[in-house]
């Protein structure tokens, strides 16, 4: 933004007394002095965050409603809201009605953070309306090429024959990065899926969200929000394959060769969705239905979580959690699904899923047939357990008990806090006007 200067004084010096002389020069101060001050505005909008994340999409308006774009904690209580869960940690949180789109509480919900294995949903939301499930394929080297070092994996080896359904199972339950480009390369390469996902979370009104792995692996520039989560995990539970796959706890998946050189028929998965298992000390949560959880040393603990109480879903989604407790993102994620069922109906919106139409939530041209030809390159060796493991490795899983690592440090665009602009204008003004008040009554001074 470059500041205009007001014009030069056009009484004539000569005509002028010496006050005459100096009648621009405060007139000029004043409008400098007030340009400096809409100036300053803007850095003070620039520098609001705690350093975790960004302020998100620079619109004036957020998605989703004008409450939704304020940082805080936001809720339209009424004279029997219950008090929101106390030690609440978490960067961000939102808890939704998933049938009405209701926002029913946020906390900082387009706040950009690495999403980890949460933007699987966006994945499927993408992928799997266009790939039938009882499709078969068999495995190639190409498919398994380019998968994150640290990744979590399924067991996919190249030579087996797999199912459709079998690979979104190795997706939802063990979080298997292989199984993501697998169906990635199926549906035509990683970069034109990268590049799919991007377009559908445009199209479902997810603006907070830049794609750049598939399968949420931690790659510079990868963000999503609180609030995009929702919208992902509202417009997959739409779909009854996306429903059954985040709900299921445990699969037999099609075996292999393990590391003695013996066949495997099957060995079992299950789901690392601990709400959903009640594994590792958490309890399982009533009603709950999926949907998808993530950790990586960069993104922390993410988790989508909704249930069913009655004839109300709730969808809850917590972005890396800063207490340092065990399971700190499930705990979290209780407390909000509780408050939520407790509030329903109790409480104001301060916002809405409902940015973009119905009808997007499937997508147009969702079920179009997947084409191109898949990416060469060597894969990793795996080998299946040959036993039933324990619930997959989340991506470069730590000790939960260990601080995760600072993400890159928040920073809000200037055009985001509209509040700025208008104090600037205001300003612009006054220096306008002072001007030509002080023109005045130079020019009327007896000469």
């Amino acid at each position: 933004m470059t500041a205009s200067h007001p014009p030069r004084s056009r009484v004539p010096t000569r005509a002028a007394g010496p006050a005459g002389r100096h009648t621009a020069t405060p007139a000029c101060a004043l409008a400098a002095a007030c340009c400096l001050a809409a100036l300053s505005t803007l850095p003070a909008a620039a520098a609001s965050g705690d350093g975790h994340g960004s302020a998100g999409s620079s619109s004036s308006v957020a998605a989703g409603g004008a409450l939704l774009g304020r940082p805080g904690v936001q809720l339209r209580p009424e004279d029997d809201t219950p008090a929101l869960p106390a030690g609440l940690s978490a960067l961000s949180w939102t808890v939704s009605d998933a049938r009405t789109g209701q926002v029913l509480a946020a906390k900082d919900a387009h706040r950009q953070l690495p999403p980890a294995s949460t933007l699987k949903t966006l994945f499927a939301d993408t992928v799997l309306p266009r790939i039938p499930r009882e499709t078969t394929h068999k495995v190639t080297d190409e498919d398994l090429a380019g998968i994150g070092e640290g990744s979590s994996l399924v067991g996919i080896q190249a030579g087996q024959t797999y199912t459709v359904a079998d690979l979104w199972r190795g997706v939802f339950l063990a979080s298997g990065n292989d199984a993501v480009h697998v169906l990635a390369h199926m549906n035509g390469s990683v970069p034109l899926t990268v590049s799919q996902m991007q377009a559908k979370a445009k199209m479902l009104g997810a603006d907070d969200t830049h794609v750049v792995s598939p399968d949420g692996y931690d790659e510079p520039g990868q963000v999503s929000s609180a609030y995009d989560l929702a919208v992902f995990a509202r417009a997959g539970l739409a779909d009854p394959d996306f429903a059954e796959y985040c709900s299921t706890a445990s699969a037999q998946f099609p075996g292999g060769y393990d590391a003695n050189g013996n066949y495997v028929e099957s060995f079992g998965i299950q789901n690392t969705n601990r709400l959903l298992t009640g594994a590792d000390g958490v309890t399982k949560y009533p009603g709950v239905i999926g949907v998808k959880n993530g950790y990586t040393t960069n993104a922390g603990n993410t988790l989508i979580a909704a249930a069913t109480h009655g004839e109300r879903t709730l969808i809850a989604t917590v972005m890396n959690p800063q207490s340092g407790k065990p399971q700190a993102v499930y705990h979290e994620a209780t407390a909000l699904l509780d408050w939520g069922f407790e509030a329903a109906g109790r409480t104001g919106s301060v916002g809405t899923l409902n940015s973009v139409q119905p009808a997007a939530l499937q997508g147009s041209g969702a079920n179009a047939p997947a084409a191109g030809a898949p990416h060469a390159g060597a894969p990793p060796a795996r080998a299946p357990h040959a036993q039933a493991p324990a619930a997959a490795a989340p991506v470069r899983r730590t000790p939960a008990t260990l601080p995760a690592e600072a993400p890159a440090a928040h920073t809000a665009s200037p055009t985001g806090s509209p509040t700025a602009w208008y104090i600037g204008g205001a300003l612009a003004v006054v220096a306008a006007v002072s001007v030509l008040v002080l023109r005045k009554r130079a020019t009327a001074r007896p000469r």
